[in-house]
């Protein structure tokens, strides 16, 4: 049953809540043979508008991950605040050196040691297909408002069954 009164505005902005500062996110990437690996990846400093990017190295295990597969997952888990956020979609990469530059911080140093101008870097962007969150309610017994999605083609707000 979908939910109203929620735009995919406001489950964009919400959702930029959830995970503003959670520091690392799980991103989940499929092999040639169907096998998920999963690894942290550092939380871009960036307004969540359904776009999220990192920076990479572009001879990563993932990147060639992605070379067969598109889809990628990122898990987001903030426990102490009872906030977990899944977003879905694909992923591009790109050398684009303007986009570098604006996410580059002295935090990614230790991964590229010649700074923003290291050949290795690259910028890898997920464009969200769905969005799931979930955060607990201020209900007595402490249960999950439940999970919300919000998809790419306007938005589909409803909670998940099992």
């Amino acid at each position: 049953m979908a939910q109203t009164g929620n735009t995919r505005a406001d489950v964009v902005r919400r959702v930029g809540e959830l995970i503003k500062n959670i520091k690392l996110a799980m991103m989940t990437t499929v092999d040639a043979d169907g096998t998920l690996h999963s690894r942290p990846m550092a939380t871009q400093e960036k307004e969540f508008d359904g776009t999220l990017y990192f920076l990479t190295g572009k001879t990563s295990h993932k990147i060639q991950e992605l070379d067969h597969d598109t889809h990628i997952n990122l898990a987001y888990a903030n426990p102490d605040r009872n906030h977990w956020v899944s977003v879905a979609g694909k992923a591009s990469v790109s050398r684009d050196q303007n986009k570098i530059d604006e996410l580059w911080s002295p935090f990614h140093e230790a991964w590229f040691p010649e700074g923003k101008e290291d050949p290795n870097i690259a910028v890898l962007r997920v464009e969200a297909d769905s969005v799931e969150y979930w955060e607990a309610g201020r209900q007595q017994n402490g249960a999950s408002r439940g999970p919300r999605e919000v998809t790419g083609n306007g938005c589909s707000l409803s909670p998940r069954r099992k």
